[in-house]
C-alpha cells in the first residue's frame, strides 16, 4: 500500500511540475491567481487564521470558512462571505483547503475526524491541502500519506491524487493583519512552487524547507529560539532594573549591540518601553502562554524522541507551564515577565 501511495504521490508530483511550467509560460505576475485555486477553504479563524483569511478574501480569492466559534463565523457571514457548518463542507466546495488550528489533535480531528475534510471516502475535490498549524513532524508526515492516498473526484489537469503541504508561520498577529508573514514550507517542492500565490496573498517571505514535515520542523525550532530568547531578555532585563539600569536604556543597549532580537526590538516584553505590542495592553491578544507551552513540549517530545539534549528548552516549558498552572494561560507569552520574574514596567521604575 505504502508503495503504491509513493508512485501516485510521484505522479501527481510530476503531472503538478507540467502544469506549473504551463502556467509560469502564460504569466510571470503572482498576483494573477491560477484558476485552480480560486476557490479556497479556510478553517480556522483564531487570532492568525481571521487574519490570514481576509487577506485571501482581499486578494479575490471565492473563499469558505469554517470554526467551532460562531461569533467569528458570524463576522464573516456579516460579511457575505461562505460559513460552512462542517470541514467535510469546506471540502466539497473548494480546489485548496487551508487549516491554522490549534493542536495535533485538532488536526487531526478537522481532517479525519466523523466530519473531516476526508471523510468523503476515496475521493475529494481539493486538489491541495495546506496545513498552517504548529504540530509536530511525525503527526504532518503521516497526514501527508493520508492525504496522498485518497483520490480527486474531478481530475483537472491530469492531476491524479491531493497534495499535502505543512506551511507554519512566524510574525504573530501583526503580520497576519498586514499580510507579511513568513511562510515555513515542507512538502513536494514542485506543489510548493504552484501554491506561491496563494502563499504571497497572505505573506511576505515563503521559504521551502524540505519533504514532508520539514516545516512543522522548521517552525518548532523556530518557536523554541522564541520562548527562550524572551526568556533571556526578561531574566537580562529584571537583573538590569535590580542594578539601577532602565529598561528602555537596556532595550536601546540591546537593539544596537549583540544582544539584539525579535523580543527586544519588536516585541518587547516590558510595559511602557514599546507600543503596539501585547506588553502596552496588559498582554492581551498576541500569542497566548497555552501556545508557547505547547510548541515547547512539541520541540522537547521530538528532541527526546531523537535522543537530542536540548537542556534550555526543558527549563523553558516547565517555566512556561507554570505561567499556564497560575492562571495565565490566555495572556500573551511575553506576560512571563510580569508575571514570572515579577519584571516592573518602565513607568513604575520611573516612581520608586
Amino acid at each position: 500500500m505504502a508503495i503504491y501511495t509513493s508512485r501516485l504521490l510521484a505522479s501527481s508530483v510530476s503531472k503538478l511540475k507540467l502544469w506549473l511550467q504551463s502556467y509560469s509560460f502564460r504569466s510571470s505576475s503572482s498576483s494573477i491567481i491560477p484558476s485552480q485555486f480560486q476557490n479556497v477553504g479556510f478553517i480556522g479563524l483564531g487570532n492568525m487564521g481571521s487574519k490570514m483569511a481576509n487577506n485571501l478574501i482581499k486578494a479575490g480569492h471565492n473563499v469558505a470558512v469554517h470554526d467551532i466559534n460562531l461569533d467569528v463565523t458570524k463576522m464573516f457571514s456579516d460579511k457575505g462571505i461562505s460559513v460552512k457548518r462542517l470541514p467535510i463542507e469546506v471540502a466539497e466546495t473548494s480546489d485548496v483547503v487551508i487549516t491554522m488550528l490549534p493542536s495535533p489533535s485538532h488536526v487531526l480531528n478537522v481532517y479525519t475526524g466523523p466530519n473531516g475534510l476526508l471523510n468523503g471516502g476515496n475521493s475529494v475535490r481539493p486538489r491541495l491541502f495546506i496545513d498552517s498549524s504548529t504540530i509536530d513532524p511525525q503527526t504532518t508526515r503521516k497526514l501527508s500519506s493520508t492525504v496522498s492516498s485518497c483520490s480527486l473526484t474531478e481530475k483537472k489537469d491530469s492531476w491524479d491524487t491531493p497534495i499535502m503541504l505543512d506551511a507554519p508561520v512566524s510574525g504573530g498577529v501583526v503580520a497576519a493583519e498586514n499580510g507579511t508573514l513568513t511562510f515555513m514550507v515542507g512538502g513536494p517542492e514542485e506543489a510548493y512552487n504552484v501554491a506561491k500565490p496563494i502563499f504571497s496573498s497572505m505573506g511576505k517571505n515563503t521559504i521551502y524547507c524540505g519533504g514532508a514535515g520539514a516545516g512543522s520542523a522548521a517552525k518548532i525550532c523556530n518557536n523554541l529560539v522564541m520562548g527562550v530568547s524572551m526568556l533571556a531578555v526578561c531574566e537580562a532585563i529584571v537583573l538590569g532594573q535590580s542594578s539601577g539600569v532602565s529598561a528602555s536604556n537596556l532595550t536601546k543597549i540591546f537593539n544596537c549591540s549583540s544582544a539584539r532580537c525579535w523580543s527586544s526590538d519588536t516585541y518587547n516584553p516590558v510595559p511602557g518601553v514599546m507600543d503596539g505590542v501585547p506588553s502596552s495592553r496588559n498582554y492581551d491578544g498576541g500569542f497566548a502562554s497555552a501556545l508557547m507551552a505547547k510548541d515547547l513540549n512539541l520541540a522537547f517530545e521530538s528532541a527526546k524522541e531523537m535522543g537530542l539534549k536540548i537542556p534550555l528548552t526543558s527549563e523553558a516549558l516547565e517555566i512556561f507551564r507554570k505561567l499556564c498552572d497560575e492562571g495565565y494561560k490566555a495572556k500573551d507569552f511575553s506576560c512571563v515577565f510580569r508575571h514570572f520574574y515579577d519584571g516592573k514596567g518602565e513607568l513604575q521604575e520611573d516612581h520608586e
